[in-house]
């Protein structure tokens, strides 16, 4: 009986390669392989890297990122960042913080980056009594897919345009957004959409986020870029891309920006 599952499941997998398809379940696969290769309690087996984990971040004060991240705001200036067409990134820095200038444009990390776990912290400013879109921008992961950002205590914006929506695709599963002008906190864990060598998708882009702790978005498969009242579909790009964080007319402010690269199979 296990030798007839076992063939039947070979089977199965084989045709779904030879579809050109490889869901989420294969690449699972791929993480297990560790369970295939070691023996249980193996003292043989490799330890995993020891990592300093940082500190939390309180109202008054940003925290520290872990040991192995890439710190992309230092509270001090932008250097880590730039323009679309690769100027000196044209937002304000003030006291440990970034503040979106009005009418300048998105901006891009210098540095590009494949799947990974982000962190960012962010401020709507003060509420003027716009109920649509107060306080909007965005963080987009890979440059196309955004993770949004709103004052989601006063707006009226459709389901999916709340903070922490998968932009025109996913609402969030529970509203928690703070006041404005305080500080917010994402954490998210991105798979970037894989490609073959003709541009066909083998892997959605696969998205987790955290909202000030809570999980708002559970391992969702992305249908391609997210956009404004459409949902293109994939095209290829490369393995690695910038983050960006999105300008849209209000000074929004960002800080203790951080970026831990994954590994294959993570």
């Amino acid at each position: 009986m296990r030798s007839t599952f076992m063939k039947a499941s070979m089977i199965a997998m084989a045709a779904t390669l030879l579809l050109g398809i490889i869901p989420v379940e294969v690449s699972k696969c791929l993480q297990s392989e560790g369970l295939r290769r070691w023996q249980i309690h193996d003292m043989s087996r490799p330890q995993p890297p020891l990592v300093a984990p940082g500190e939390a971040s309180t109202q008054d004060k940003p925290g520290q990122p872990p040991s192995d991240a890439v710190e992309l705001f230092n509270g001090k200036d932008l250097s880590q960042w730039q323009g679309a067409k690769g100027e000196p990134a044209p937002w304000k820095v003030g006291n440990g913080y970034i503040e979106v200038v009005p009418k300048t444009g998105d901006i891009y990390t210098k540095q590009a980056f494949g799947d990974c776990q982000v962190h960012v912290e962010w401020a709507s400013p003060e509420w003027a009594g716009d109920t649509f879109d107060p306080g909007n921008s965005g963080v987009f992961l890979a440059a196309l897919y955004e993770v949004q950002i709103i004052d989601s205590v006063h707006s009226k914006i459709y389901a999916d345009g709340q903070a922490a929506a998968m932009y025109g695709q996913y609402p969030p599963l529970v509203n928690v957004c703070r006041a404005p002008g305080l500080w917010q906190t994402y954490d998210v864990v991105f798979h970037d959409a894989r490609f073959d060598k003709d541009g066909k998708v083998l892997r959605p882009a696969i998205i987790t986020v955290f909202f000030n702790g809570v999980l708002v978005q559970d391992h969702v498969e992305l249908t391609g870029p997210t956009a404004h009242h459409q949902r293109p579909p994939y095209q290829a790009h490369p393995a690695k891309m910038p983050l960006r964080l999105q300008e849209h007319n209000y000074k929004v402010r960002f800080r203790n920006i951080w970026i831990r690269e994954l590994g294959e199979g993570s």
